[in-house]
């Protein structure tokens, strides 16, 4: 099915796919939750066409959990509240399930939605991520390797010692995943309802609360939310429960684990090796979906269903590979692509990129007496470390009422940033 079908606005209660149940505990909720609405308001609230609030209207007013009252000066026609036994069907719907917020899109018409906006639908030429790249200074050779590996479909680990870009690399590789994508706010699997939408990984390109996401003859279904290419990141913090979906035990509703969110864009498990899981627990709990681009969840009824797997899955560590896993597991990870430090020449690019983005004023010699202090304590030049370093001498220049930062202040940023382990006498 074509994208501009998928998204379209559905007119009728049998073209959201709903059942006409869920539907109506939904609306007498919204009822219990706000008090009075128009048709505007309530199908606003839902995110449904007029046509098709308006048969639900109807349907509650039949079998009367809902009293029409009359237009007022604010609102757009005549008004709706809740009956008495609409009151007792409401409490007795939040029990079922206490969500309250758009209608959902089933499963169904999600996959179709993942497929048709994949991310391994886009090519990319390195012009194209050359000038996506063109604000980063990169070693051009990580954008040959990163380059082909973005749309393999082929799960990718990058590795190399800290601060050597890796997670900031990948993060912004999400510019070149292509065209924003349509999400939904939630699903439903039968009468099951998943909340979809995290704005901490989602972002809207435009407000969620602007008007033109619930115009009431648009024409694109107001239950998706046009949003970036998601970016979603696990660190240390990664347990086998949380790629489960997870039942809030309160709300009596689910909320998609991170690789679901993750769908149509990156995922990027940080710091491989410091989770508290092992290694090969967790890539194993990898396999099925690398390789089949397909994921399998449980809900709290038992009911086991696939989900669509559309993620550029990227491993980052600054641990040795092979101390994490052998050489055989290695392979199905596909593309391995090692961070390093960089040369002296892109060092002093970053240095002079941020110089000009903070509009740092620098007293003389103080970068060759950074290079002089990389040299003596025989340092590596990473690319994090020019702004680090920036940044903290910049911090104690405004500390003591100085507008220039003085050689004096980097030589405290530096003694304050890196550290010299003391050797003790004997």
């Amino acid at each position: 099915m074509q994208l501009e079908d998928l998204i379209r606005m559905p007119r009728t209660i049998e073209q959201t796919g709903i059942e006409l149940g869920l539907l109506v505990d939904l609306t007498l909720k919204h009822f219990y939750d706000g008090g009075i609405f128009d048709l505007r308001q309530i199908a606003d609230r839902m995110a449904l066409a007029g046509s098709a609030m308006e048969s639900i209207l109807d349907i509650l007013c039949k079998d009367s959990k809902l009293e029409i009252l009359s237009a007022d000066n604010k609102s757009a026609g005549v008004r709706y509240q809740l009956t008495d036994l609409g009151h007792s069907e409401a409490k007795y719907a939040f029990l079922s399930s206490a969500y309250i917020g758009r209608v959902p899109i089933t499963i169904n018409h999600y996959r179709q939605l993942v497929a048709a906006q994949s991310v391994f639908n886009n090519t990319l030429s390195k012009e194209q991520l050359k000038a996506d790249f063109a604000d980063i200074i990169i070693e051009e050779h990580l954008l040959d390797q990163l380059g082909p590996a973005l749309h393999s479909g082929r799960a990718i680990l990058v590795y190399g010692p800290a601060g050597s870009g890796k997670t900031f690399i990948c993060k912004r590789f999400a510019r070149s995943l292509g065209d924003p994508v349509h999400l939904p706010y939630a699903i439903c699997v039968g009468r099951e309802i998943i909340q979809f939408f995290d704005p901490l990984i989602h972002h809207p390109i435009y407000a969620v609360n602007e008007k033109v996401n619930y115009q009431f003859h648009a024409q694109t279904d107001n239950r998706l939310i046009l949003c970036d290419r998601p970016v979603a990141i696990s660190g240390g913090e990664l347990t086998m429960e949380s790629l489960e979906l997870q039942y809030d035990t309160m709300r009596r509703f689910n909320q998609a684990p991170i690789q679901l969110k993750a769908n149509n864009g990156i995922y990027i498990v940080d710091d491989l090796g410091r989770q508290r899981i092992s290694v090969i627990d967790l890539l194993n709990r990898w396999i099925v979906p690398m390789e089949e681009h397909v994921d399998y969840l449980t809900l709290g009824t038992g009911q086991h269903f696939p989900v669509p797997f559309d993620v550029v899955l990227m491993f980052s560590t600054n641990i040795d590979p092979l101390e994490l896993v052998d050489e055989a597991f290695l392979r199905r990870l596909g593309y391995k692509i090692k961070f390093s430090a960089i040369h002296k020449t892109a060092y002093k690019a970053i240095w002079n990129a941020v110089c000009a983005d903070k509009g740092i004023q620098l007293e003389e010699g103080v970068f060759e007496q950074v290079l002089n202090l990389y040299e003596a304590k025989h340092r590596l030049f990473m690319p994090c470390q020019p702004r680090d370093l920036l940044e903290m001498a910049l911090n104690i220049a405004r500390f003591n009422n100085q507008d220039v930062v003085t050689n004096e202040n980097m030589l405290l940023a530096w003694n304050t940033y890196f550290i010299d382990f003391l050797v003790k006498d004997g």
